[in-house]
């Protein structure tokens, strides 16, 4: 049995450590960073998405384009063009690690959802260069019939890879499983940029020199619809939740909202000059899109759908990833 102090001294230590705990500052998730590779200065620009301060500017090589981040927070890949490469950046570090070699001029890089490989487009090889992140070493390469490849980009279920051909007017389509192209889509002029609906039903890609953005039925290949965009429409980004679809304009100084339940146009939001291509927060809530010719990122509030600010950046950036 205890006796009566015992329990005195037992209440008062619980309220000391409860009143401590209370004096304690509420700790939060740190939220997420954007990291924009800038073509002109050779470098990679950190964003925090908390404030949108820059934090650090990362030597990259001579022409970053391309850029996917780790799903380990660990490493950041980047094409650098003339060196005919993949750079890996230690993210926590910020730091250039090492290279992987790929083949002449790879351009656009994404990444598995599981985060295994990375895949990046090689334009003068015709092309995609995939990487196992497990030993951050090129595994195997998977040519496509389409002309300068631009960008390559893996479906959210991991099981197709779609590259747009720049100068075929086509989007490539490569069954991953089994390592080979196994259709090929015509699209408007000069294909850029290639986005996914989270449940891999859809795919959205935006031709320039036509202006419009193709969706592709990701189970026969067929072309469902076509929407007519901005001018030079370039690159694309999809919400989270599937619910829109943004495109940049880079003739136009635009980004277009498409709403996926009909595929119209509900907003056009006015960014910097020569937009490419864009990321937004894991949360939906912003959209970052690199701004070319202004050597900015444009920060959009997707629920208003109204330009938040600018964030200058190096030169000639030409993407954004959130991690």
């Amino acid at each position: 049995m205890f006796s009566h102090q015992i329990i005195v001294d037992r209440l008062l230590k619980r309220r000391y450590v409860a009143a401590i705990l209370a004096a304690l500052p509420i700790l939060s998730v740190a939220a997420p960073f954007a990291y924009v590779p800038n073509e002109g200065t050779g470098t990679v620009t950190v964003i925090d998405t908390a404030d949108d301060s820059v934090v650090a500017e990362i030597p990259a090589g001579k022409k970053p384009r391309g850029l996917a981040a780790g799903s380990d927070q660990h490493w950041l890949y980047v094409s650098d063009q003339p060196n005919n490469s993949l750079q890996l950046i230690d993210m926590r570090t910020r730091t250039k690690a090492h290279s992987i070699p790929l083949g002449e001029s790879p351009e656009g890089v994404s990444i598995s959802t599981d985060g295994r490989w990375v895949v990046a487009a090689v334009e003068e090889k015709n092309e995609v260069a995939i990487t196992d992140t497990r030993i951050n070493k090129l595994a195997f390469t998977i040519p496509v019939k389409g002309k300068n490849p631009e960008h390559a980009v893996f479906s959210p279920d991991g099981r197709l890879i779609f590259v747009s051909a720049e100068e075929g007017d086509a989007i490539d389509i490569i069954d991953f499983s089994s390592r080979k192209q196994v259709a090929q889509v015509p699209v408007g002029a000069r294909p850029r940029g290639i986005g996914f609906l989270p449940d891999s039903s859809r795919a959205y890609v935006a031709t320039e020199n036509s202006s419009e953005v193709y969706v592709i039925d990701t189970r026969d290949f067929s072309i469902m619809t076509k929407i007519k965009a901005g001018v030079r429409a370039n690159g694309v980004a999809v919400h989270p939740d599937g619910s829109k679809v943004y495109i940049s304009n880079g003739g136009a100084a635009s980004v277009s909202v498409i709403d996926t339940t009909n595929n119209q146009i509900v907003a056009t939001v006015a960014v910097g000059q020569r937009p490419w291509n864009m990321a937004l927060t894991p949360d939906g809530k912003k959209l970052y899109v690199a701004n070319g010719r202004s050597n900015s990122v444009s920060v959009i509030d997707t629920q208003l759908n109204t330009r938040l600010r600018d964030v200058a950046v190096g030169k000639l950036p030409w993407g954004v990833v959130i991690k």
